[in-house]
């Protein structure tokens, strides 16, 4: 699972040849670049909506376990998922595995939140409630999600060796 993007390849042209030399740095700027659009979205709603009955402050609590997701997800490298580093560690590769699973569950399940908050508070009440803090919150968990996904494997390993 972790090299899922390695069978991807580009074309031989030339100019791409210094593309694949920048994947790493390509993929850790577009996740960077969608986690920090993430939490602009959000900032902006509670910017513009500061009263708590239209954007309740407990809704950011999906984006903040997104965001604990995102960390446990990339803390891991792929060689300890796989099992093929020897230094143990606490559990070794069941416990990296362990981890990795749980920080996706983590993400995910606050991209479900992120969903549920969207349509409980702002989608049944149109009209009584603005629907853009809403909005915001599953924008800003998918974004992180998504972040997370490129982070870990949009990048290559083997340039670390």
């Amino acid at each position: 699972m972790a090299g899922c993007l390695d069978a991807c390849h580009l074309p031989d042209w030339e100019c791409f040849d210094k593309i694949r030399e920048k994947r790493n740095s390509i993929a850790s700027c577009a996740a960077g670049t969608m986690f920090a659009i993430g939490w602009w979205v959000v900032a902006d709603a509670a910017a513009i909506f500061p009263d708590p009955a239209d954007f309740p402050r407990a809704c950011h609590t999906a984006g903040v376990f997104s965001t604990l997701g995102l960390i446990m997800i990339n803390s891991v490298s792929n060689s300890q998922v796989r099992g093929d580093v020897s230094d143990g560690g606490c559990l070794g590769a069941i416990g990296a595995k362990i981890w990795f699973f749980t920080g996706f569950i983590l993400s995910f399940g606050a991209l479900i939140a992120a969903a549920w908050i969207l349509f409980d508070l702002y989608v049944v009440n149109v009209g009584v409630k603005p629907e853009w803090p809403g909005i915001a919150i599953f924008l800003q968990n998918t974004f992180i999600f998504f972040s997370a996904i490129v982070f870990k494997f949009g990048r290559s390993e083997d340039l670390w060796e």
